[in-house]
């Protein structure tokens, strides 16, 4: 047996035929790329000195001040995450990691099937959803969902073109960048083109994909308690901040990437899930409570707009997702 026939059997030891005449994968094989994917992905933030974080050893306590925690300073041997040099070096480590479990699906198509070297490039291309898409109405579910947000950023004054919109001091840095641009679309293509795509090889209903691709999604981002456990000096408060605070974002990254994962499997691209991470990044997590506490006298107004962006949300999600010969979602 050829090395080719054997990674061939080793990836389809059934010989069963998935979606678009491709083979399927095992589940077991589906579920160990998801988690190398996720590995590669974090890994790939502390392979490097230039990555890696690093953090003074005479810090403990130093994030109280008057009994009150708070993030204390910066010292001159520390590398924190968001230097600049940090970012850049972060930046270009997860597109390497991207375009590495790109090559790898890429790879797994062309093991599991014997076209030529195009239409093995087309396959890649479909799986990962890297097409334009055949609306924009996808675009703008997330922004429906986030109608009383939007509403007490207007009453903010910093929608754009109002007075305290300042777009360079938010987008054109290299904070900008991570936060705004290249973190979404690099996650995204990890997390949600490549972990999909050897699930749906492997015949794993949408609904199983939705629910179940989101977990590594989550808990890749649970080595952020590190960081907040030293930025905030290395006490038993720190410590609860960073679990309470890694906790509270798996929560959060784990229910966006049900709603991702919906709109790359319903339109078979990527853009859709982008754009809702890049949006969500861009007006951070909701706090209705702050925003009545600081405008009394429109409480009811902005309560009305939660509870129309959420009924909004409902109606436009299965309706405006609804994309004709998505190889993913099969039609009603």
């Amino acid at each position: 047996m050829s090395l080719l026939d054997y990674t061939k059997a080793l990836l389809n030891p059934t010989g069963l035929t998935g979606p678009s005449g491709l083979p399927l994968l095992p589940i077991s094989i589906a579920h160990i790329l998801a988690l190398s994917f996720a590995a590669i992905y974090v890994g790939s933030l502390y392979v490097s000195n230039h990555t890696r974080l690093s953090f003074a050893t005479d810090v403990d306590g130093k994030g109280v001040s008057a009994g009150v925690l708070q993030e204390r300073e910066r010292k001159a041997n520390e590398r924190w995450r968001d230097d600049p040099d940090v970012i850049r070096a972060r930046l270009i480590a997860v597109s390497m990691a991207s375009l590495t479990c790109c090559t790898v699906v890429e790879a797994i198509i062309a093991t599991s099937t014997n076209g030529t070297l195009l239409e093995v490039m087309n396959h890649t291309r479909k799986y990962l959803g890297f097409t334009l898409g055949s609306s924009l109405l996808p675009h703008l579910i997330t922004p429906i969902l986030f109608l009383g947000p939007l509403y007490a950023t207007y009453l903010q004054q910093t929608l754009p073109f109002q007075k305290f919109w300042f777009p360079k001091q938010k987008f054109l840095n290299l904070i900008g960048l991570r936060t705004y641009t290249l973190g979404p679309l690099t996650e995204e293509i990890v997390f949600r083109a490549c972990v999909l795509a050897p699930y749906h090889l492997a015949g794993c209903s949408p609904t199983k994909m939705v629910f179940l691709t989101p977990l590594s999604f989550g808990l890749a981002h649970a080595h952020h308690a590190w960081d907040t456990y030293n930025r905030y000096g290395r006490t038993r408060q720190a410590a609860l901040k960073a679990v309470l605070g890694s906790t509270f974002q798996l929560i959060y990254t784990t229910l966006f990437g049900f709603h991702a994962a919906y709109l790359f499997l319903r339109t078979g691209s990527l853009l859709p899930a982008f754009s809702a991470h890049a949006f969500c990044n861009i007006m951070g997590f909701p706090e209705v409570a702050y925003e009545i506490r600081t405008w009394p006298h429109r409480k009811y107004l902005i309560i009305l707009l939660y509870l129309l962006g959420i009924a909004g949300y409902v109606y436009t999600l299965p309706r405006w997702t609804e994309t004709p010969g998505s190889i993913f979602w099969p039609a009603a």
